[in-house]
């Protein structure tokens, strides 16, 4: 097929080329807007201190020892022992309906805490219900000496998902390729609808072998 045919084909087909797309757009912006709920995403950031020695000074190595403590503390806090602990404390049976990430950096001892929920007054409470709880959990298991918390979680204003917008964009471009996708198929199965069998259609350089036509 060469350009001028492709573009003969679209202006062929404008119709569902436009249609189409439009039409799975409005679809996902109904399911996004209509069935999807707004999600709250509360952060709170915590400062790890490493134990300390008899002299209570902290040594060069126990200032990297903390360092690495972060990889541990952020696995303790998707523990069952620390969601369980923060549960409790705000008298839920769990904390299954909200996500948790947790963001650390290797040469620091500061971890960033987020729950998302979709309720933004208890996400923000879950997220200090947490914080408090992996300081006693940390320090149960002798992981740390303490976990203070430097930004304590507030209640988001906004919501921080879902991203719409995203969906949307991306059901529009699923609808232009669906579209182009049809036409472009249907074309290389019957490329020459005029074609009869033993003559070619005017224009065309031969007929599609598998239709039961003749080759020219």
């Amino acid at each position: 097929m060469t350009l001028l045919e492709l573009f003969q084909l679209l202006k062929k087909h404008l119709k569902l080329v436009i249609a189409l797309p439009v039409v799975c757009a409005i679809a996902m912006g109904i399911v996004s807007f209509v069935a999807m709920d707004n999600t709250y995403t509360a952060t709170t950031s915590m400062y790890i201190l490493a134990k300390t020695d008899d002299s209570g000074q902290m040594s060069y190595n126990d200032l990297s020892a903390s360092q690495m403590l972060s990889n541990d503390i952020a696995t303790l806090l998707d523990s069952d022992s620390v969601k369980s602990g923060a549960a409790n404390e705000l008298g839920l049976t769990d904390l299954d309906d909200y996500k948790v990430s947790v963001s650390s950096e290797t040469t620091t001892r500061v971890i960033t805490l987020s729950v998302t929920g979709t309720d933004a007054k208890e996400t923000a409470k879950v997220a200090k219900a947490m914080a408090s709880s992996v300081s006693t959990v940390a320090q149960n298991v002798g992981a740390a000496q303490s976990i203070n918390v430097i930004d304590e979680a507030k209640t988001p204003e906004a919501p921080s998902g879902p991203k719409r917008m995203l969906y949307v964009a991306v059901a529009f471009l699923a609808g232009i390729f669906r579209s182009r996708l049809c036409r472009f198929g249907r074309h290389a199965q019957y490329p020459h609808p005029r074609c009869r069998r033993g003559r070619r259609a005017p224009g065309h350089s031969r007929c599609w072998p598998n239709s039961g036509y003749e080759r020219w």
